[in-house]
Parts: structure tokens; C-alpha cells; sequence
């Protein structure tokens, strides 16, 4: 039995520091705040908020923690629970290659309330973000593929540990409380991908933001759990991965580097693994220039890593949130020019058209285990017998954080103009960006309010 997982998982957590964080982790950590906002900000209206805040809100409202952009306060574990499924309502959040899922939406919804509460600072809130992002992706490192290949959503069950951790860094609590707050949250972890193209899964973020936020602050006032949770006989590693001894070098060979440098943005609002098919085909249609049309497609052919097959591979979507997991429907928008970047092109609508139908029965998707994860080789034969053939990989975070920057502040003030309109966004926009200056960080969460 490997021995001390769940201690180093808290160590590591612990041993961020606000004060010694590279200026370009902290780039990154504001990356990420800038990008959940905008996602969050943008999801309002969506049905799934609404039945949120209709069923679950109106019993507690005018306590300490803000509904991003919906108004009003409740409890800081319900605006966890709100404000994190909003903010994976749109499925256009950030993902990371070694969690297997999407490292802020459990994490700042927790942390974002209790902040509030708690009249913290922007640079806690970015330590503590640090903190939750480097738990959660290095317990993925530890368990590997088997996890999220036998069904567990990671964004739910590892982000669980995420949130739980960047609470515990919050509030500041000791060695002993931290492992009880994750005996706590992996006791609580839970989400399956059978859920995902419903509200399910949105739901699967918020409720691991509630989860581990309700976990470090019951540790806080001394409640217990098994304090060895990972590697113990019938933990988490067993129970939800399969691996009864998990190996403590997969936590080890991390050391030394900041896995939320590793975090990946989404321009197209669907599942992070049709983004290396869109990408292909995108420059497929580019290439074949002005006087393409989508009648002069034979056949597409996508391969993708097998595993891919499970998650996105929604054959004949009929809702626009099933058509963010479908690699079949999102190639052929990709094709006949549909901006995947917006959010009205994934409408039940938009899915159903016939055109879009018409192209879609064309594709061919198949599992390919000579294709790495997050990458794909696509095929297009045209009726006149010539084939285009692109690898695309959307596997490698970007190396020119400034460029990223750019494109995500293009992204959010396309999120948020819509709701808050120009001169609030662009008054929202700033604020984010001097996050680390801003003395109650709750201010920011409380100017997003229509």
C-alpha cells in the first residue's frame, strides 16, 4: 500500500504562497478568473440557472455571497453550488490535459463566495485558486486514465478535492484539518459522463464547488473524515480508479512546475475534444477557398483517441447542448461556416437544420488508437476526387501568454456585452485585470450584477 498520498496532495496545496508565485502563474490564475466570469456572466439566462435559482435560491436570499450577474445574495454554499454549475452551463470553460476535465469551474465558485463572505483579498483569491488547481490536476496525474475511462466525470470527483484544497488555503487551515477536509471531499465526490449533452453536468461543477467548500469549512470546525482517503483500503484511488496501490511517483514527477500553466481556453463553445476536428476542418474549408460549398463534400473522415468515442460522440444530437458533444454534428458546422465561437450557433435550431443534418450524416467517426488525446486526423473527400488530409492537436497550452490574454479578452467582452453591455464590460474587463490590487474581491463578483 503506498503510503502518504493524501499528505502530499495536502503539502503541496499548502505550500503556495501568494507572496512567491512566478508573475506568470499568476497571469495564468487571472486567465482563468477572466474566462469563468465571462462564461458565467453569459450563462444567466440559461434554463438550467434559472431552475436553480428558482428552486434552490429564493429561500435564502440577502446572505453574504452574490449570484454572478442573476443579482442577489445567499448562502456561500449555495452561490458555490449556482454560480459553479453557471459557470459550465455553456460548456465553454477552461479543461486541462492531465485532469481530464475543467480545472476553474469547481474551484472559484467556491472560493469566489467565501472571499466574498470573508472580505478577501485578490491576491488570496488567486493563491487559493493556485492552490485548487495544482491538487485536483496532480490527484488526475496519480490516477491517471482508468478514472475518467470507466465513467467519472474528473471535473466532478477531482474537482471535488480542487475546491475543498483552495478553501482550505482560504481559510487557512492546519495540516490536520486539510486532510480531514479531503477525507471530507472525496467521501462527497461524484458525477458521471452518462450525464453529459444534459443540465447534469453542468450541475456536476457546482456541485463539487459546494461539495468542497462545504467539506473545508465542516474540517474547520473540527468534523473528521479518513484522513488517508486516497490511498486507504476502499478509498477514492480504489474505489473510483481501480488502483489499490496508487503510485506516489505520479505526484512526484511534478515537482518543481505549476500544472495551471498547463490550463487550456476554449474558442469554440463545445466539448474540448471536438476542438482538434473543428480546427482541422476550419482549415480544410480556408484551403479550399470562396467557392467551396458543403454539396462538394463526398465524405468526412475523423479519427480521434478511442476514448474521445465515449464523451463527445453524440451521433444525431437534437438539442444544441447535445450538439456540443457531438464530433459528427460540430464537423459539419465547422464545415458549412458556422462561428463555433458563438453561442447561438449551438441552438436546437442550428443543430437540427437540414443543412446541417444533411452534412453530418457524411461524417465518419472512428476511435484510433494511434491518435493521442486531444488530437485528430481528418479526411475530406470532395466529389471530384480530390482529398484534403489534416492532424490537428489542441493538446498544447499556449506559449505567448500576452497572445492569449488578447484572445481572451476578445472572448469575454463577446460574453459579456450581450448582458452588461459596452461601457460595463468594458469597466468589468479592467477590473479583472488588476484582480491582484483589489482589496475585497468581492467587489468584482458584485459589479457583474445586471
Amino acid at each position: 500500500m503506498a503510503e502518504g498520498i493524501t499528505a502530499r496532495l495536502v503539502e503541496i496545496g499548502r505550500s503556495v504562497e501568494a507572496s512567491s508565485l512566478p508573475e506568470e502563474v499568476l497571469e495564468v490564475a487571472r486567465h482563468c478568473v477572466l474566462d469563468w466570469l465571462g462564461c458565467t456572466i453569459a450563462a444567466v439566462d440559461e434554463p438550467l440557472v434559472r431552475i436553480l435559482r428558482d428552486e434552490i435560491v429564493a429561500g435564502e436570499a440577502g446572505q453574504g455571497a452574490t449570484l454572478v450577474a442573476s443579482g442577489g445574495t445567499t448562502s456561500v454554499l449555495t452561490a458555490a453550488l449556482v454560480n459553479g454549475a453557471a459557470s459550465h452551463a455553456l460548456d465553454f470553460d477552461d479543461t486541462h490535459r492531465i485532469l481530464s476535465g475543467h480545472p476553474s469551474v469547481p474551484v472559484l465558485p467556491a472560493i469566489a463566495a467565501l472571499a466574498e463572505r470573508d472580505r478577501r483579498s485578490g491576491a488570496d483569491l488567486l493563491a487559493a485558486l493556485v492552490a485548487g488547481i495544482e491538487v485536483e490536476c496532480r490527484l488526475g496525474a496519480l490516477l491517471g486514465a482508468p478514472h475518467y475511462d470507466i465513467g467519472w466525470h474528473a471535473t466532478a470527483t477531482l474537482g471535488t478535492f480542487g475546491a475543498a484544497a483552495a478553501a482550505s488555503h482560504l481559510l487557512g487551515l492546519e495540516e490536520v484539518a486539510w486532510r480531514h477536509a479531503f477525507g471530507l471531499a472525496g467521501t462527497q465526490a461524484a458525477g458521471l459522463k452518462s450525464g453529459f449533452g444534459t443540465m447534469a453536468k453542468p450541475l456536476h461543477a457546482g456541485k463539487a464547488a459546494q461539495g468542497g467548500l462545504l467539506a473545508a469549512l465542516l474540517a474547520r470546525g473540527g468534523f473528521t473524515a479518513n484522513p488517508d482517503v486516497v490511498e486507504t483500503t476502499q478509498g477514492f484511488a480504489a474505489v473510483l480508479a481501480g488502483t489499490a496501490e496508487p503510485d506516489r511517483a505520479r505526484l512526484d514527477r511534478w515537482d518543481g512546475r505549476f500544472m495551471i500553466s498547463d490550463t487550456l481556453f476554449k474558442y469554440h463553445a463545445a466539448c474540448y475534444l471536438t476542438h482538434a476536428p473543428i480546427n482541422a476542418l476550419v482549415e480544410i474549408r480556408d484551403g479550399l477557398g470562396a467557392g467551396f460549398v458543403a454539396e462538394d463534400v463526398e465524405a468526412v473522415d475523423i479519427r480521434i483517441d478511442p476514448p474521445a468515442l465515449k464523451v463527445c460522440n453524440i451521433a444525431e444530437p437534437t438539442t444544441g447542448l447535445e450538439g456540443k458533444f457531438s464530433l459528427r454534428a460540430t464537423a459539419a458546422m465547422a464545415l458549412l461556416g458556422r462561428d463555433t465561437a458563438a453561442l447561438d450557433s449551438f441552438t436546437d435550431a442550428v443543430v437540427t437544420a437540414p443543412e446541417v443534418v444533411a452534412l453530418r450524416d457524411r461524417v465518419d467517426v472512428r476511435g484510433d488508437a494511434s491518435v493521442s488525446f486531444m488530437r485528430a486526423e481528418v479526411t475530406v473527400r470532395l466529389r471530384g476526387g480530390e482529398t484534403r488530409i489534416v492532424l490537428s492537436d489542441s493538446s498544447v497550452p499556449a506559449a505567448d501568454l500576452g497572445r492569449q490574454r488578447e484572445a481572451l479578452e476578445r472572448k469575454f467582452v463577446g460574453l459579456v456585452r450581450p448582458v452588461l453591455g459596452e461601457r460595463r464590460t468594458a469597466e468589468l474587463l479592467g477590473q479583472v485585470s488588476r484582480i491582484g490590487e483589489l482589496d475585497d474581491v468581492g467587489s468584482l463578483w458584485r459589479a457583474t450584477v445586471r
